[in-house]
């Protein structure tokens, strides 16, 4: 196992179709720079990855969660880290959105999330999110910022499936 092993959380809160989405644009040396992505963050000691959810989409976005479900589970191998992420939606919240100091905070039409400048293999969770209500396990390898190798529930998929249901 790579030493350099992460654990997080990624939420996508709904509405009227909608995902919200973060726009980094903020951080200093941002893996994730100018890309859109959801909210979430890394588990601190001691805390599960729900206490961690609820914890991050608070800070980062002001609201309060109140019915979100576990997804699934996103392993991204990026050259030297690896990061287990749990991946949450989130369908009904509470309290006043603010403004977020790692980036802006953007409702987006479901359909038209696939025009962002997203991580390749995002388009394929956000397929799944669409497309299945089951628990699922997407395994995405990256190299720099260019996706090489996906695995869905344990079996290799074509990275072309990305680009597919878009």
């Amino acid at each position: 196992m790579s030493q350099n092993v992460h654990v997080t959380t990624l939420c996508y809160l709904e509405k009227e179709n909608q995902y919200l989405m973060l726009h980094r644009t903020k951080k200093e040396n941002d893996i994730n720079k100018d890309k859109y992505i959801g909210v979430g963050g890394h588990l601190e000691h001691g805390e599960s990855p729900e206490e961690c959810v609820l914890r991050e989409v608070k800070e980062e976005t002001g609201l309060t969660m109140e019915h979100f479900r576990l997804r699934g589970l996103l392993t991204f191998v990026i050259d030297d880290i690896d990061e287990y992420t749990f991946l949450y939606t989130c369908d009904r919240f509470s309290g006043e959105q603010k403004e977020c100091d790692e980036g802006e905070l953007v409702w987006v039409d479901k359909e038209k999330v696939g025009e962002l400048p997203l991580w390749e293999g995002d388009k394929l969770f956000f397929r799944l999110l669409k497309e299945r209500e089951d628990f699922f396990s997407l395994k995405l390898h990256y190299i720099r910022d260019k996706l090489v190798a996906a695995a869905l529930d344990g079996k290799t998929i074509e990275i072309s499936a990305a680009q597919e249901g878009e």
